[in-house]
C-alpha cells in the first residue's frame, strides 16, 4: 500500500504544479527552477520514474514466480514502452497541434517509456551489482561528457564556456542537430536525448529499492535502511551540487542523487505509517484513488489542460484564462487564485478516478 499510496501523492503533486491559473504569480513552490537548484516542483517527475523502478522489481517476480519467461516478459515490456511513447506523442499534438515540422517528440511518457524499457531489460537478465554498476557508469559518464567533451562551436565547459551553460551545453546542442524545431523551449529540451542517460539511473535506484522491499529482513529494518540510504543520497547530492549543479531540465548527476535520496525518504515514510505500524482508515483513499490509475490519472489531466489551453473564446482568451479570471482571480490575491485554480483542477480529476475506483476499473498500458 506504501508504494500505491506514494504514487498518488506523486500523480496529485504533479496535476497541481502542472495546472497553475496563473503560472507567473503562484507561489516559488509550485514552479520549476528557473535553470539550477530545485523547488518542490522539481521533485515531482523524478519521484514517478523512481516509483516506475520500485514497482518493476513486484511486477517482474510475480510473473515469473506465475511461470511467465523471460521472453514473454521482454515482449510485454516492449509493446508496454511503445504504448506510452505513443500515448506522449499523442499528447504533445492534442487537441489539434500534429503538424509534422513542430510536433514535439520528446516529453514525460517518452521518457518514462525510455528508461522503463532499459531498466526492464537489466531487471530481467542481470543482477544486482551490474545495477549499480549501470548506475555509476550512467552518472560518471554523463559528468564527463558535459563537463569535458567540447561543444561544438562553442567551445570546452569551465574554459570556454560557463558550466551548465543553458543553450552551450553538450545536452542542448545535440538535441538541435537530432530534433531542431521540435523541441519544448525552442533551443532544447528538458526530456531530451543525453539526459536521459542519468534519468535511466533513477529508475534502476528504484529497482534496487524495490529489490530492498523484497527482502527477508524485518520491515522496521527495511524502513531504516530506506530512511539511512536516502539521507546518504541527499547529502552526497548537494555535495556533488558544488561541482557539478542540481538541474532538472539537464537531469544532472548530483540531481539524480538528490531526487533519489528524497524518494526514499518520502517512501520510507510511507512504508512505515501503512505498512509497518499500519496507520490505515480513510485517510488514505484519496491518494490510493490516484495511486492505482496513476498514468490514466495524468493522461486525463494533460488532455483537459491542452484543450483549455488551446480553444479560445471570441475575445480571443483560452478557456483555462478565461475560467481563471472569471471565477478565481476575484476570489484572492494572484498567488492564492492561482492556487485555489490549481486544487480545483486536482479535485475535478479526482473526481474522474474516484468513478474508475469505484468500479473496480484500472487502466494500464
Amino acid at each position: 500500500m506504501s508504494l500505491d499510496l506514494f504514487r498518488g501523492a506523486t500523480i496529485a503533486g504533479m496535476i497541481l504544479v502542472n495546472n497553475a491559473g496563473d503560472e507567473p504569480n503562484s507561489y516559488w513552490p509550485l514552479k520549476h527552477a528557473e535553470w539550477n537548484g530545485w523547488t518542490p516542483t522539481d521533485l515531482v517527475f523524478p519521484f514517478f520514474l523512481f516509483i516506475v523502478g520500485v514497482a518493476m522489481a513486484f511486477s517482474f517476480s510475480s510473473r515469473l514466480k506465475r511461470g511467465a519467461s523471460r521472453r514473454q516478459l521482454l515482449g510485454h515490456v516492449l509493446w508496454r514502452g511503445l504504448a506510452l511513447f505513443a500515448l506522449g506523442m499523442f499528447l504533445n499534438g492534442f487537441p489539434n497541434q500534429y503538424h509534422l515540422a513542430s510536433w514535439r517528440v520528446y516529453g514525460v511518457l517518452q521518457r518514462i517509456a525510455i528508461c522503463y524499457v532499459i531498466s526492464a531489460i537489466l531487471a530481467l537478465w542481470a543482477d544486482w551489482r551490474a545495477w549499480i554498476l549501470t548506475i555509476a557508469a550512467c552518472l560518471v559518464g554523463y559528468w564527463m561528457l558535459m563537463r569535458f567533451i567540447p561543444v561544438p562551436g562553442f567551445g570546452v565547459p569551465t574554459h570556454d564556456i560557463p558550466l551548465l551553460d543553458p543553450d552551450r551545453n553538450l545536452a542542448a546542442w545535440l538535441d538541435r542537430q537530432l530534433l531542431s524545431g521540435h523541441l519544448y523551449e525552442g533551443t532544447r529540451d528538458p526530456e531530451g536525448v543525453l539526459s536521459t542517460i542519468p534519468a535511466v539511473a533513477t529508475s534502476l535506484l528504484g529497482m534496487l529499492t524495490g529489490r530492498w522491499l523484497r527482502s527477508t529482513r524485518s520491515a522496521p529494518r527495511k524502513a531504516l535502511g530506506m530512511a539511512l540510504f536516502g539521507l546518504t543520497g541527499v547529502a552526497t547530492g548537494k555535495i556533488l551540487n558544488l561541482g557539478f549543479p542540481l538541474n532538472k531540465k539537464l537531469w544532472t548527476s548530483s540531481y539524480v542523487i538528490f531526487t533519489g535520496g528524497l524518494a526514499l525518504l518520502c517512501l520510507a515514510l510511507c512504508y512505515w505509517i501503512v505498512d509497518v505500524k499500519p496507520w490505515r482508515g480513510l485517510w488514505t483513499k484519496p491518494l490510493l484513488v490516484f495511486g492505482m490509475n496513476a498514468i490514466a490519472a495524468y493522461v486525463f489531466a494533460e488532455m483537459i489542460s491542452h484543450f483549455l489551453d488551446h480553444r479560445h473564446t471570441a475575445r480571443g482568451l483560452s478557456w483555462q484564462e478565461f475560467i481563471y479570471q472569471r471565477l478565481f482571480a476575484p476570489l484572492a490575491t494572484p498567488p492564492n487564485a492561482s492556487l485555489l485554480y490549481a486544487l480545483s483542477y486536482v479535485l475535478v480529476c479526482w473526481v474522474a478516478m474516484w468513478a474508475l475506483y469505484r468500479k473496480g476499473i484500472f487502466l494500464k498500458v
